[in-house]
């Protein structure tokens, strides 16, 4: 039986991938349909790589100079388990790493990597602070979050106290808790864990860090 086809020149620019994960969602496994479209969907496959690595297939069919024909087939129930990143680029400890964030805890801020999927339970990130910054006091979301310092040093300020950070250790941030962070000498890295979310509002509008 041939592969059934889903013409994305018939829709909307903002619907289209929208429509073809919606397809890919509901095709079982073994199966495949071919994705037609006006111009090389290369960021669609960008796409399928960051979402379906290994559990997906992609096979041109047809490749212009008009149209475009890929078959997009199924091979997992659903994405696999895979590694997102390895933590000790991120803090400076490999030495051969090429990647731009992975310098020492001390130079740089702003948050150095994210999980990016799209259909997604929870929202996660590594935090970067430089020696002695801060994110200025505010209450936090409305969500429990975890934190695993990765690197250097500092303090987390609550509502009644100072508790040290050091690497390794594991904190919880109850929801709506009133929280404040100074990095030490070294600086700051965490990686942070909790549920996903639309926006992030603060107290202090002064920094969008958990």
């Amino acid at each position: 039986m041939a592969d059934s086809e889903l013409d994305l020149r018939q829709l909307r620019e903002p619907d289209q991938y929208p429509t073809v994960f919606a397809r890919y969602a509901e095709l079982p496994v073994g199966d495949a349909f071919v994705v037609v479209a006006d111009r090389d969907p290369a960021r669609l496959h960008e796409e399928f790589e960051l979402e379906h690595p290994d559990s997906h297939s992609w096979e041109y069919r047809e490749q212009g100079p008009s149209v475009w024909r890929v078959r997009i087939g199924k091979l997992a129930g659903t994405p696999l388990p895979r590694v997102l990143v390895n933590t000790a680029e991120l803090i400076g400890d490999s030495t051969d790493s090429t990647d731009p964030a992975a310098q020492p805890a001390s130079d740089t801020a702003g948050a150095v990597w994210k999980l990016r999927s799209r259909a997604r339970d929870l929202d996660s990130n590594v935090i970067a602070l430089p020696a002695a910054g801060t994110i200025d006091e505010h209450v936090g979301p409305d969500l429990d979050v975890l934190i695993h310092v990765l690197a250097g040093s500092g303090e987390l300020g609550t509502e009644l106290g100072v508790v040290e950070l050091v690497p390794g250790a594991v904190v919880w941030l109850p929801r709506r808790s009133r929280r404040r962070f100074r990095a030490g000498p070294d600086g700051l890295r965490y990686l942070t864990v909790h549920q996903r979310r639309r926006a992030l509002v603060l107290a202090a509008p002064q920094s969008s860090a958990i």
